[in-house]
């Protein structure tokens, strides 16, 4: 009975429960593509017309449920029909699995997104387990689409609106624990019992969670525009409708039609036929693809790092440190003193509280984060990550020193955002081992991290740097090493841009305007004092050095010079170009922005990444546009800066 299926199989146990096991065939990780959809209708049927006493629905796969749909099918679709009948494939099946008269489990075992989470909406009972592995979230609305096979529908109603349009409207990710006590599972235990507990929902069957009164209050027809409304509000201070118009269609089709995708007539702004008549869902999409495709760049290689070094205790290297202690490898942190050391132990203290908050990961966190004056774990790390002051002798000195002390197979590493690193390993015996790992500040959100490639760097060390950054859970990007590599090259020009601007007169609030009215997620003026005036001067002086090596001389504008020889270095001393008040700039209205004032602060940043991409930074226009979007925040709904210029051009 089994045998004609590729992707599903099942078995009755002796209590008439039986167990559905999702397995998608040649594949890692299950997705719902139209033939494992196809085969899950044939076989509802089946077990319908058998009768059992419960279902319980598993992954065969140990990497976790379901990751949701396949996303090539949304990029195959040619037409708004194409779009709507995927959607309807989706929707008649949870349908079909909610009808079911009988108990139905999800029992989920590590990542659920999407149509994951769709398919446990439409079981009666959901179990989790518990491990950090396991986590729920609806992403559609950063594909630019959204959850229509019946997440809008049955999500508030489980958990209530309050909850449940936090998820929809971010695509945020909540782990077992909170998935249990918002509702969302009705258990969330150890492996060891995973499958007793889903046995014993499924047999007991209980009455299924309900959300709070007023939470079901907020569910009907009086609140639901209120409710609305003012997520509607919240959500324009984010994105603006023509940029990114799936959240609001998502508040639209709950609001108005309860979710169902098929209830507005499809010219309804409302529909989802709406999404995928712009270039907005085509780009966003895109953009699921590069990250994927950086996703395997760190395939290549077959290292994973037990012990990191970092030596620099300052806020980037104390919060790499950080980063790899929470991702669950050891770290030494070195610096000149304990004194230095001790503001990175807090900052690494706070992160760990806020982001882990069980604490026994907390204890364990902390207790892989081990303060190393003496630079002890040289000796003992399998990568070395060098994080001090933008000097090229003392990086020169340290690696010198480094390259007797370590390991012979250990990567040395160099965290440097400006300096070449030829240059840096220019008198190393083997240079071949000298690679960089470029991270961007705040280093627990950006995801992005060059991976730098020097002229002597053995392509096996930049595979195994690649290989480390994906062990961070991280993207990396193979990068030429020239000055400022990708990133920080593309940014110099529109920062230099932005800075002679308020130079000429203009408010730091309005040409910070131009930059998100075009589509940036922070101004250039916000961004500088965010990452730090003086790095941004540093930055900018290696860049103009180089500039003029090529026969192109640049200044350093002078209102900078002067904030950063004043001490105003921006949100971390409180003042820069604005005021910094509880860790936000302090603005006033911004002034006109015309069409001109945005494109003349924009051309700087499009000219030099096209020049970077000429060069050879990068090997593609594809990973150009990839690092630029997450490595800069270039507007995601245009595809990338090369992407746009292709794209304006025809």
């Amino acid at each position: 009975m089994n045998a004609q299926y590729r992707h599903w199989r099942y078995e009755t146990d002796q209590d008439r429960l039986v167990w559905l096991t999702f397995d998608k065939a040649g594949e890692s990780t299950n997705t719902f593509s139209a033939d494992a959809i196809t085969e899950l209708n044939a076989i509802l049927q089946e077990i319908r017309a058998a009768t059992p006493r419960g279902l319980i629905i598993r992954s065969g796969k140990s990497s976790g449920f379901i990751a949701g749909a396949d996303i090539k099918d949304f990029a195959a679709a040619q037409s708004v029909e194409d779009g709507m009948a995927i959607i309807r494939r989706g929707w008649d099946m949870f349908h079909a699995v909610a009808a079911l008269p009988f108990p139905t489990v999800a029992m989920v075992n590590g990542f659920c997104m999407g149509g994951g989470v769709e398919l446990a909406l439409a079981c009666r009972y959901r179990v989790a387990l518990d491990d950090p592995k396991t986590r729920f979230a609806l992403p559609e609305v950063m594909l630019g689409i959204l959850p229509a096979w019946g997440g809008i529908k049955y999500l508030p109603k489980l958990v209530g609106p309050t909850v449940a349009l936090d998820m929809l409207l971010s695509g945020k990710s909540v782990d077992a624990r909170k998935a249990k006590r918002i509702g969302l599972v009705d258990a969330c235990v150890p492996l060891r019992v995973l499958e007793n507990a889903a046995r014993m929902t499924a047999l007991e069957a209980r009455s299924p969670h309900q959300p709070p009164l007023m939470q079901r209050l907020m569910n009907t027809a009086p609140f639901k525009s209120v409710v609305a409304a003012m997520a509607r509000k919240q959500v324009a201070k984010r994105a603006a409708r023509e940029h990114y118009p799936a959240p609001y269609v998502i508040l639209d089709l709950w609001a108005r039609y309860d979710g169902d995708p098929f209830a507005p007539p499809l010219s309804d702004p409302a529909s989802p036929a709406a999404l995928m008549q712009g270039e907005t869902v085509k780009n966003l999409i895109r953009i699921y693809f590069l990250q994927e495709r950086m996703k395997g760049l760190g395939k290549a290689g077959d290292f994973a790092a037990k012990h990191v070094h970092v030596i620099g205790a300052g806020v980037m290297g104390g919060d790499i440190a950080a980063l790899c202690a929470m991702r669950g490898l050891r770290v030494t942190l070195q610096d000149q003193n304990a004194e230095r050391l001790e503001p990175a132990m807090q900052r690494a203290g706070k992160m760990f509280r806020r982001r882990l908050r069980d604490q026994a990961r907390l204890r364990d966190a902390l207790d892989r984060l081990v303060p190393d004056v003496a630079g002890d774990g040289v000796k003992k790390a399998d990568l070395i990550i060098e994080a001090i002051f933008e000097n090229l002798e003392a990086k020169r000195a340290l690696f010198a020193r480094l390259e007797k002390d370590a390991r012979p197979d250990a990567i040395l590493a160099s965290n440097t955002s400006s300096l070449k690193l030829a240059d840096i390993g220019a008198n190393l015996a083997n240079p071949g081992r000298l690679v960089g790992i470029h991270f961007f500040n705040p280093v627990a959100q950006m995801m992005l991290v060059e991976v730098v490639a020097g002229a002597n760097t053995e392509p096996s060390i930049a595979n195994r740097a690649a290989a480390f950054v994906r062990q961070l859970d991280k993207l990396p990007l193979p990068v030429r090493d020239s000055p400022g590599f990708l990133v920080n090259r593309v940014l110099g020009p529109y920062l230099n841009q932005a800075f002679r601007m308020v130079e000429e007169g203009l408010s730091a609030e309005t040409v910070d305007a131009a930059a998100t009215r075009f589509g940036m997620p922070m101004g250039p003026i916000e961004l500088a004092d965010t990452v730090g005036l003086d790095i941004c001067i540093a930055a900018g002086k290696s860049l103009a050095a180089a500039s003029a090596a090529a026969g192109q001389p640049a200044t350093v504008p002078k209102q900078l010079e002067q904030l950063v020889a004043a001490g105003h270095l921006g949100k971390k001393t409180g003042r820069g170009y604005y005021a910094w008040r509880e860790g936000k700039a302090v603005k006033g209205a911004p002034g006109a922005v015309p069409e001109e004032l945005i494109e003349r602060l924009i051309a700087p940043y499009l000219k030099e990444a096209q020049a970077a991409l000429a060069e050879g930074v990068v090997a593609d226009a594809d990973l150009a546009d990839a690092g630029l979007i997450f490595g800069t925040g270039f507007a995601p709904f245009r595809g990338g800066p090369l992407n746009y210029l292709k794209n304006r051009e025809t």
